[in-house]
C-alpha cells in the first residue's frame, strides 16, 4: 500500500458562505484517521473533495505514489471509496450487491465468487447473501455498504458516520471491522464520528474541524 493523500490549503464555499477554510493535512498509507467536529463544520463537505467527487474552489487535493501525483482518473479513483451515510442499494440481492464493484471492473466469476464471500463473512451477511438487500434492518445495510466497499480492496476507504442511527449490536459489529482493518493495515481509513469515545477507539490519529479549520486534536 503506497496511496498517500495530501490536501493543501483547501478552501470552499457555498452560496458565498465559507465551508473549508485553507484545510492542510497528509494522509499517511496505512493510518486510520478519525474527524469529529460539530454538526454543519464541513466534515461530509470534506470527504466529497477527498473522493474527488466535487472540486475545491481553491487549494490541491493530491493522490500521490511514490514521489508522483496522480491524474484524477478513472485509474486512481478505483483505488480508493467513500461510504456515505445513506447506503444506496440494488434492488436486487445482497450477493449481487456486493458482487456489482467487481463485475463492472471486469473481475473473472471464480475472483467474484472469492471476494464476495470474504467480504459479506467479514461484515457478518454470509447467511443473508440470497436475502433481498431491500428487507435488511438499517445496521444490516451499513455493514451491507461496507462490504461493497472492502469487496474492491481499496487503498483508502473513506467512512462517513458509518455507525450513526443504527442499534449498538451492529455499531459494535462495524467498530471490529474498522479495527480488523486496521490491525492488518488493510487501507488507510478516514472516518467521521460524533462520538469521542468511538474516534478513541478506532483512530491512529484524532483530527478535528472547526470554523472550516482542520487541526490535529
Amino acid at each position: 500500500m503506497s496511496l498517500e493523500l495530501i490536501i493543501s490549503e483547501i478552501y470552499k464555499t457555498y452560496n458565498g458562505n465559507p465551508i473549508l477554510r485553507d484545510c492542510s493535512f497528509a494522509f499517511a498509507a496505512g493510518r486510520t484517521y478519525a474527524l469529529q467536529g460539530p454538526n454543519g463544520s464541513g466534515k461530509s463537505t470534506l470527504f466529497r473533495l477527498l473522493a474527488l467527487l466535487e472540486p475545491p474552489d481553491g487549494g490541491r487535493v493530491e493522490y500521490r505514489e511514490d514521489g508522483r501525483v496522480l491524474a484524477h482518473d478513472l485509474t486512481l479513483r478505483r483505488r480508493f471509496t467513500l461510504v456515505l451515510p445513506g447506503t444506496g442499494i440494488f434492488n436486487a440481492t445482497v450477493w449481487q450487491n456486493v458482487a456489482f464493484g467487481l463485475q463492472i471492473r471486469g473481475f473473472g466469476k471464480a475472483a467474484i465468487r472469492d471476494r464476495v464471500e470474504a467480504a459479506l463473512t467479514a461484515v457478518g451477511l454470509a447467511t443473508k447473501k440470497q436475502q433481498r438487500a431491500s428487507e435488511l434492518s438499517s445496521g444490516e445495510t451499513k455493514r451491507l455498504g461496507i462490504a461493497r466497499a472492502m469487496v474492491i480492496n481499496p487503498e483508502i476507504l473513506m467512512l462517513d458516520e458509518p455507525t450513526a442511527n443504527i442499534d449498538p449490536a451492529n455499531t459494535a459489529i462495524i467498530e471490529e471491522i474498522i479495527l480488523t482493518m486496521k490491525r492488518q493495515r488493510l487501507a488507510t481509513q478516514l472516518l467521521i464520528t460524533h462520538d469521542p469515545a468511538q474516534a478513541e477507539r478506532l483512530g491512529d490519529e484524532l483530527l478535528w474541524l472547526k470554523n472550516g479549520k482542520l487541526t490535529a486534536a
